[in-house]
């Protein structure tokens, strides 16, 4: 067969002839240059003579085990990406593996197109997504390891690079889960990504979806709380015409949907004991079966999942299987909460307000003094999301050309607001004390700031005699805003017999 662009430099090490030759001749037939050993001895004369781009190894071997050399080429700094053998049902060494540094780990019976598939991967990763137009060539222009003088870092994407610019912020803890998203993304190894509600962590799910070398693949996110139990398995795994009432032709699941990209699992803490175990099965196998279906199918994904609630407490209670905690758990990353990060506010009210003012069509307003001394005063236990909501409002109230503390709805203009951030006095009980909750704090905030806004619309309406270019007027917006504002709320237009609603 001829050499393909993505052709590598492979060292097999295996001590069962028959599995080290299947392998020998699978990646042959791919256009890859193999080479084989039998222990750790053999692997690390090779590995002395010449550098390699992708190594495959069996865990255990006649005189040590495969993570031994996982872990010097590690300490060595070598650029070898490290495809790890581990066999059936064997959780405990194929974590270990991913955690210290493996790309990638196949289960015994080792399936010949995962084999394959890994390989690829491995390389792609090595060297960087392909740019546009390219032809896929490899650095070296030959694909062998050997006759690279210099390390390969792969390049980020340009997909990549963006999705880490969304993320606001020069804190030390932004700085730090940006380095730690580019640093992930090369591997396979599941990401688990932890924080509290509105801190962003599906934009580093997709940060690290787009820095990885499936950036070009879909990237499919799901909110597993919100699935209803009946239907969990057969959105995961698709289902059968016929597997169920309603079912009248065959469906793909999110695995499916995902192959060759990566799969979000967003409040993984939601999803039900049932379906936690036939997630962990397929997270060990690789592998699906539809609902209804008789064969299973080989899925391709990377998984990264996410929750704002502590999976430690819910494995000691009973209600999270700790296997697939240990399972999801390679990889942890934390997204700060706002008041960890008071310093990024400024910049991202400016981002956000560029994003809102770009999806309704106006400018662009300043932010007062003023204004931004009453948000940082705020507590913000709703984090960006939150930030989010009142920044929407506030452009909804707004009047004038830039914010004011009055344009939040929560302060009245002869309240004492600070006219600088630097005047706020320091501790969070005295910035939740002076930013003047409402009475009773809502168990829905994004339904209640919603509600908010309801009344203040339908209050313009009404004295506008439900003039809508008047009431937008009032509120300092144009018929368009007013328009967009109206359908998302769900303000009906009356009829001349018809009160609104």
């Amino acid at each position: 067969m001829p050499s393909t662009p993505n052709t590598a430099s492979v060292l097999v090490v295996d001590d069962e002839p028959d599995l080290r030759t299947l392998y020998e001749l699978t990646l042959l037939r791919e256009g890859h240059a193999v080479v084989a050993a039998s222990d750790l001895t053999q692997a690390r004369e090779w590995l002395a003579q010449q550098r390699f781009d992708v190594l495959i190894s069996d865990m255990r071997l006649p005189d040590g085990l495969g993570l031994e050399l996982l872990r010097e080429l590690t300490e060595a700094q070598r650029e070898e990406k490290c495809i790890v053998i581990t066999a059936y049902g064997s959780a405990e060494n194929a974590v270990e593996s991913l955690k210290a540094g493996a790309f990638d780990y196949l289960t015994k019976p080792v399936d010949l197109k995962q084999l394959r598939s890994a390989v690829t991967a491995a390389l792609q990763s090595q060297r960087g997504p392909l740019a546009p137009g390219a032809n896929g060539g490899s650095a070296s222009g030959t694909g062998n390891g050997a006759a690279a003088d210099a390390p390969r870092k792969p390049t980020i994407a340009a997909s990549g690079a963006a999705s880490l610019r969304r993320i606001v912020g020069n804190s030390p803890s932004v700085v730090q889960i940006k380095a730690r998203i580019e640093k992930v993304a090369s591997s396979m190894a599941p990401v688990l990504i932890l924080g509290e509600s509105g801190t962003g962590k599906e934009l580093v799910a997709r940060a690290v979806h787009d820095c990885s070398h499936r950036s070009a693949g879909p990237f499919v996110a799901v909110n597993c709380g919100a699935i209803p139990e009946n239907l969990i398995e057969a959105e995961f795994f698709g289902a059968r015409k016929g597997a169920y009432t309603g079912a009248t032709a065959d469906r793909e699941g999110y695995f499916q949907a995902a192959r060759g990209g990566t799969l979000f699992l967003d409040e993984i803490g939601d999803l039900p004991l049932a379906m936690q175990a036939k997630l962990l099965r397929v997270i060990q196998e690789r592998r699906v079966r539809a609902l209804g279906g008789v064969q299973e199918e080989a899925v391709d994904v990377r998984l990264v999942s996410a929750t704002h609630r502590d999976l430690t407490a819910l494995v000691q209670a009973g209600n999270f299987r700790q296997d697939l905690f240990y399972r999801l758990n390679v990889i942890a990353l934390r997204t700060p909460a706002l008041r960890e990060r008071r310093d990024d506010l400024p910049g991202l009210v400016q981002a956000l307000l560029a994003r809102l003012c770009a999806e309704s069509g106006q400018g662009v307003p300043d932010v007062s003094p003023r204004a931004l001394a009453w948000l940082q005063s705020r507590e913000l236990p709703g984090n960006v999301r939150e930030l989010e909501n009142l920044l929407q409002r506030a452009l909804a109230l707004s009047s004038g050309d830039a914010l004011e503390p009055e344009d939040f709805g929560e302060v009245d203009s002869d309240d004492e607001v600070p006219t600088q951030p630097d005047e706020l006095p320091g501790g969070d009980a005295t910035a939740a004390s002076m930013s003047g909750p409402p009475a009773e704090i809502p168990a829905d905030l994004q339904t209640y700031l919603d509600e908010q806004e309801r009344q203040v619309l339908l209050k313009a309406l009404r004295e506008s005699d439900f003039n809508r270019t008047a009431a937008a007027a009032r509120l300092g917006l144009n018929l368009r805003q007013m328009r967009y504002r109206i359908q998302r709320l769900g303000i009906s237009m009356p009829s001349d017999d018809e009160e609104p609603t």
